[in-house]
């Protein structure tokens, strides 16, 4: 049988890739996950990507659709399998093609899931909720869900104050704590003065504990990510220390391991969700008496341009020094 195939396009803007902490992961012998398997030595990385198509002898896909695979091939053009490619609208995301590796995409589904699988935000709750990782790409947009959601404060927990300004100023945090800077237990407790009832963990280790340590009763942590333990030999995910694992147990919270692959039955419907709050960004409604303001989802990225900086960008962004997702655009 002959395989059908489609040779995508690398204009500049029009195609790009991100780097993501779970790649971390793929260069372990075991990644710790099923679905990931780990790159092998000699050949071509891959990731998720989104691109044009240049030419097609795939029926289902057109010379000029834009497509999308989470197994993109790093290199500048790429010859693939059309049935392995997602057929996108650019009108889901106002023509910005990257916001398909992020919000509107895997990570924005991540971030949806998480809070609401997970989470368990309920409205009129008074809920708190305290993001780790908060100016990452999956981050940035749990801690607004969890906002659009219900909860009454959300916290973000980031490494520079430039990060903390952007949490607060851009996507409508509560507040941010610099953990590189300030008093973490303190500074928590005094932003949240309730306690905390629902923490998106993306970092693990010392902060992810602090925080586990002043949960309240009956609260809920979402185990998304443990980057601050992807350059340690241990397993996925990391054992805790036995006064965490009592934490745990005597305030009945729970804390089980999150999978976003195990929601896509929903996926279709979260996307539209997610892409109508991020066409939306922000609106004012006035009347004679009051003025409300509707905050929807912002889009925060560091873009960095050329398929030959990719290492160094993808470093970067183990070290935190990315604001929102990291996407690479490829360069001809």
């Amino acid at each position: 049988m002959q395989v059908q195939r489609v040779v995508l396009n690398s204009r500049p803007g029009k195609n790009g890739a991100p780097v993501d902490p779970y790649m971390r992961c793929r260069m372990n012998d075991d990644t710790g996950a099923d679905y990931l398997t780990p790159w092998q030595l000699s050949e071509c990385v891959d990731g998720g990507g989104v691109g044009v198509v240049e030419s097609s002898r795939c029926a289902d896909r057109a010379e000029g659709d834009v497509v999308t695979f989470f197994n993109w091939p790093w290199q500048t053009h790429a010859v693939m399998k059309g049935s392995v490619l997602q057929k996108v609208d650019p009108q889901l995301v106002d023509g910005h093609l990257s916001y398909f590796l992020g919000a509107v995409g895997i990570t924005g589904l991540t971030a949806l899931f998480g809070v609401r699988e997970k989470g368990h935000v309920t409205k009129g709750a008074h809920q708190t909720m305290v993001v780790s990782g908060a100016a990452g790409a999956c981050g940035s947009i749990a801690g607004q869900i969890g906002r659009l959601d219900g909860c009454v404060r959300v916290v973000g927990i980031c490494g520079t104050d430039e990060k903390c300004r952007a949490l607060v100023e851009d996507l409508g945090f509560t507040a941010a704590v610099n953990y590189r800077q300030e008093d973490v237990p303190a500074r928590l407790r005094e932003c949240c003065p309730d306690g905390i009832d629902v923490y998106f963990d993306n970092v693990g280790g010392a902060i992810s504990d602090t925080v586990i340590a002043q949960l309240n009763n009956g609260g809920h942590v979402i185990l998304c990510g443990q980057i601050s333990q992807y350059n340690k030999d241990v397993p996925y995910p990391p054992p805790l220390s036995e006064e965490i694992h009592e934490t745990l147990q005597s305030k009945n919270i729970t804390r089980e391991r999150f999978m976003v692959l195990n929601y896509m039955n929903k996926a279709d419907a979260a996307l539209c969700e997610l892409s109508q709050w991020v066409k939306s960004g922000k609106s004012s409604l006035v009347s004679s008496h009051v003025i409300v303001i509707c905050f929807i989802l912002q889009v925060l990225e560091t873009v960095v341009n050329g398929i030959e900086n990719m290492g160094d960008a993808f470093c970067s962004m183990m070290k935190g020094g990315n604001i929102g997702k990291q996407i690479i655009k490829i360069s001809e």
